[in-house]
């Protein structure tokens, strides 16, 4: 049978965005579907995704109750795609932030990985276009701070640009996930790195989004800042 692969689009209040991105998601490469993944937005983005579900056969709608947060909404994605045997699973926003024409650089690279990050500092080459100058240190040093703790030697573990084999996602105990921002993305791959598996980072162009509000605030600064030296401590006693 042929491959599969499934973008998980998690939305909320991204009306003006979804559908632009999906459309140009799905021309990159006929292997891809995408799900979105909605919180229920004011906006009428969950209605917009149905339509789109009815029109296109490769395009699918999980309505959640609230704003529950980017990590479970990737888990319940995650949990989606492993019931109906998808090879690859995406991670990527609806906002634009992340360019869909890098998702063949996604699939050319994840024949030789099990975890393709798309990385914003590969080599501390810094490819980000049009954010402030204190959202780009902050990001840069969350990430540094991240390979302190962690030991884990990659360049951008709180980007959301990311590719999975599903044999990844089924070695990694979903329910145990409990993070969501920025540390929702270091968790997966520390995790998956602690599994045995191999995580490659390809470079990618970001571009801070041009429609729509920024969904980053303090909260998932806080939980960051606390949750790596966490999952540091889980890896010491054995329980990731």
């Amino acid at each position: 049978m042929p491959e599969r692969a499934l973008i998980i689009v998690p939305t909320y209040n991204e009306a003006v965005n979804l559908p632009h991105i999906v459309p140009q998601a799905l021309a990159q490469d006929p292997r891809l579907e995408v799900l979105v993944v909605d919180d229920n937005s004011p906006d009428g983005t969950g209605r917009m995704a149905d339509e789109m579900a009815r029109t296109n056969p490769r395009v699918y709608a999980l309505h959640r109750e609230g704003k529950l947060g980017l990590g479970t909404a990737y888990i319940a994605g995650f949990k989606w795609a492993l019931e109906r045997g998808y090879d690859y699973i995406f991670e990527m926003d609806a906002d634009f932030q992340h360019d869909p024409a890098h998702l063949k650089d996604f699939l050319t690279a994840i024949q030789d990985a099990d975890v393709v990050l798309g990385s914003r500092y590969l080599d501390g080459k810094v490819t980000i276009v049009n954010w402030p100058m204190g959202r780009l240190m902050l990001s840069y040093f969350a990430n540094v701070y991240a390979r302190w703790f962690t030991g884990l030697r990659i360049w951008d573990l709180t980007g959301g640009f990311k590719c999975f084999r599903r044999r990844v996602l089924e070695a990694i105990d979903l329910s145990a996930v409990g993070s969501n921002g920025y540390a929702f993305q270091i968790e997966m791959s520390v995790r998956a790195w602690r599994k045995g598996f191999k995580l490659r980072e390809i470079p990618i162009v970001f571009v801070d989004r041009a429609e729509g509000q920024s969904k980053m605030n303090r909260a998932i600064v806080r939980e960051a800042v606390w949750k790596v030296p966490r999952l540091r401590l889980m890896a010491w006693f054995g329980r990731i």
